[in-house]
């Protein structure tokens, strides 16, 4: 059975503003404690579309079985982060930029999972990549 990873934002909303604070849970289930090497948690921006893909880390946390007390990373455990005010999400017909906050599992083992939970920073209105 595959480790389970859940992510869950606090509070839910279509679109946050540029300085809305962007609060998230997460939590690992089936698999021993044991077992984890580390769980990173982040708030990210990547592109899609033609061209080269972008990416970049607004928000970063990492933690190691020795952060915790019982060295258990499995239980819920909250972060949040105020949002920048840049690049905002965008759906153009050539590039799209998009938005997630994400939880990331390491096993001793050398296998890594990840979850994402994606959301809209702006609200840019236009679809349309050429002015013309």
């Amino acid at each position: 059975m595959e480790p389970l990873l859940s992510l869950q934002i606090i509070e839910p909303r279509q679109v946050y503003q540029p300085g809305d604070e962007l609060a998230y849970e997460c939590q690992i289930d089936a698999v021993e404690a044991n077992e984890i090497q580390a769980v990173e948690t982040s708030v990210l921006w990547y592109t899609e579309g033609k061209g080269d893909e972008d990416l970049g880390v607004h928000y970063f946390n990492r933690r190691v079985p020795s952060d915790c007390e019982n060295g258990d990373l499995r239980p819920m455990h909250r972060f949040s982060t105020f949002l920048p005010n840049s690049p905002l999400s965008y759906a153009g017909k050539i590039v799209k930029v998009r938005w997630c906050a994400r939880v990331r599992l390491f096993l001793k083992k050398g296998k890594e999972l990840y979850f994402e939970q994606p959301f809209t920073l702006g609200a840019v209105t236009t679809t349309r990549d050429d002015p013309s």
